[in-house]
């Protein structure tokens, strides 16, 4: 049996205000400043004005936003073929991970349009 590396353990999960409030997502559209009683609200009240100063498709590609969220939908395409592994051994999970990348590197394969130079 493989020991557990630790950057493969589980990391725990943030509640949805604290990945609002240190930058990960963006407010929303219509946000309003909050009250400067916590250090969150100050960060928060930061992230406004930086996405009024320079704009919401700027703010987001400058954190990383974007990364994450493409990030994101990968790994729910990955989930769609299955929610959990079969295997139980490490290197086999490994292997079977590897295979579903595979299905989705063909499946995104078939939806790239092939162009031809004309002339």
């Amino acid at each position: 049996m493989t020991p557990l590396r630790p950057e493969v353990l589980p990391r725990s999960p943030l509640c949805s205000n604290q990945w609002r409030t240190n930058g990960s997502l963006p407010p929303r559209k219509n946000a309003k400043y909050w009250k400067p009683d916590t250090p969150g609200a100050v960060a928060r009240n930061e992230i406004l004005r930086t996405s009024k100063r320079v704009g919401r498709t700027i703010r987001r590609r400058w954190s990383g936003y974007h990364r994450r969220s493409r990030a994101e939908a990968k790994m729910h395409c990955v989930k769609l073929l299955g929610q959990r592994l079969s295997a139980r051994a490490f290197d086999r999970q490994v292997a079977e991970f590897h295979v579903r990348v595979a299905v989705l590197n063909g499946f995104t394969a078939l939806g790239i349009p092939v162009t031809e130079a004309v002339g």
